[in-house]
């Protein structure tokens, strides 16, 4: 009875607290269950630093800037409408003003990688029957279950991150797409959901949508300038130009897209052909990053960069063009600096904590690459090695030939012992690769004669069969590297390239 009892107040003591919990104070209001989540996670964040955030990384367009950000932070305030992505942008102009650099700024800002977004190259899906890949075949169809979507939840989800959970979506150079591709969007851009394949939906409710395009960008580049090409800012009035290049744009988009797709979109934003200020602000840029690059992979190993005025010159002449932008100058970047640059570093001719000089070659059309100790000595660039090789296989001979040529070293060939013992003579090689059983002599004894005649030299020793003890003692006394046959070719560049790069860097340290 007594358990009875208590058993009983057990249960109005839970009611009584249950009942009190339902009882709130005036004034305090449940959160709606609909809220936005992720919003207040950016809340905190001043939008001026978010302006300012995308006024650097978007150089010359700030109009971009001016109409995307009041987005975000309707986003960011949890204002955002219901129903639909939180904004929808139709970008156009010339190529290389940056438009596809706008949205991948945008993901650097919001989730601190400017790969955390869903790009679609509209171009993959030129035919018709190409847009299925986008949403999956339904069911019937045959294979419908190997076919996997390119566009789901999952993959929207997974380009947000803990910082914001605005995902962003770039459709770029919508215009190449098939026409079923822009109906399809249709209902994305209006109610915010995509119907896949398979009947499952991927809701865009928490999305900034990007379309890219190039339409009239011909006829933009012939009001800025009769002659096809960029025309410095000073000359023109902005705001006349900045206006017609506008309606240029709007006249090619009426006849490209359908008038409910065009009312489908918040915003059309016109970029502006980049000016010379804002092509070397550009230019800064990327330096700083090649910089930042190097501090990143190489760790100790860094050095600094230092690109002078004359040479950042350089760089946007022949990086920069008329027709095409500031697209090439990454290119340039790579092929007149990264390249050279790496090269001094895998054959470890620049010393760490040092600097590299880029300046302009006496012939004007490269770039002389030099690098310079912590205390300013300059150090003298390695000529490339010079390889002799001795095998009397003719493929093999061909094929190492190429090989070195292509790494920028001199290879001499020789078949038989004789012909070795000239070329050493007369080409004074860097190392020597020589073929165990040679026609007329024994490698191994070959080799023991070129080191007694220049003490230090690279000896590598090749061959098909087990050696005799007497000829493993040989190459153990003499340390001559012994490579079995068949061997891949980056090992045998490896063994040179580290003997010659240690003796290189011994002699750098005396």
């Amino acid at each position: 009875m007594r358990d009875q009892n208590e058993t009983g107040d057990r249960r109005r003591s839970r009611a009584t607290r249950s009942a009190a919990a339902t009882i709130k104070p005036e004034g305090v209001v449940d959160k709606p269950k609909g809220a936005q989540k992720g919003s207040r996670k950016l809340a905190s964040e001043p939008a001026e630093d978010l302006a300012a955030t995308l006024s650097r990384k978007i150089v010359g367009q700030p109009e971009a800037t001016r109409l995307i950000v009041p987005y975000v932070q309707m986003f960011q305030a949890g204002l955002a409408p219901e129903g639909r992505p939180v904004g929808v942008f139709l970008l156009l102009g010339p190529t290389g003003t940056g438009k596809t650099k706008t949205v991948e700024a945008l993901a650097d800002t919001l989730h601190g990688s400017e790969k955390n977004m869903v790009k679609i190259d509209c171009g993959e899906f030129q035919l018709e029957h190409e847009v299925a890949k986008l949403i999956g075949a339904p069911p019937g169809y045959l294979g419908h279950r190997e076919t996997q979507p390119m566009l789901t939840q999952q993959r929207l989800n997974a380009s947000t991150s803990e910082r914001s959970e605005l995902s962003l979506v770039l459709f770029d150079e919508i215009e190449k797409a098939a026409p079923s591709l822009t109906r399809l969007l249709l209902g994305v851009l209006d109610k915010g959901v995509l119907r896949l394949g398979d009947n499952t939906s991927v809701n865009f409710e928490k999305s900034l949508v990007f379309l890219t395009s190039n339409l009239g960008s011909r006829e933009m580049l012939r009001e800025i300038h009769p002659d096809f090409g960029f025309q410095s800012a000073g000359s023109n009035n902005r705001a006349d130009l900045t206006g017609k290049l506008r309606s240029i744009g709007m006249v090619a988009v009426r006849k490209r897209f359908s008038p409910e797709f065009i009312n489908r979109v918040d915003s059309i934003i016109t970029y502006q052909p980049l000016s010379t200020e804002a092509l070397a602000l550009i230019l800064d840029q990327q330096i700083a990053d090649l910089q930042n690059h190097v501090n990143t992979r190489l760790g100790e190993r860094s050095f600094t960069l230092e690109v002078p005025a004359e040479t950042r010159q350089f760089l946007l002449d022949h990086g920069t063009s008329q027709e095409y932008g500031a697209r090439e100058l990454k290119r340039t970047i790579h092929r007149f600096l990264t390249q050279p640059l790496a090269t001094l570093v895998a054959t470890n001719q620049v010393p760490p904590g040092g600097s590299v000089m880029a300046a302009v070659a006496e012939s004007r059309d490269a770039l002389a690459i030099t690098a310079r100790r912590d205390g300013g000595v300059v150090v003298k660039p390695a000529s490339p090695p010079t390889v002799l090789l001795v095998d009397d296989n003719r493929d093999l001979l061909r094929f190492l030939e190429r090989l070195m040529a292509d790494a920028g070293w001199n290879l001499v060939t020789a078949e038989s012992a004789a012909e070795a013992k000239l070329a050493f003579a007369q080409h004074k090689p860097d190392a020597v690769l020589l073929d165990y059983m040679l026609p007329d002599g024994n490698g191994v004894e070959v080799g023991v004669e070129f080191l007694r005649a220049v003490p230090g030299m690279l000896v590598i020793v090749m061959t098909g069969t087990i050696l005799p003890q007497e000829e493993e003692a040989l190459c153990e006394e003499h340390n001559f590297p012994v490579l079995r046959k068949p061997f891949l070719a980056s090992d045998l560049m490896n063994q040179i390239r580290s003997r010659l790069a240690a003796v290189s860097g011994a002699s750098l340290s005396a």
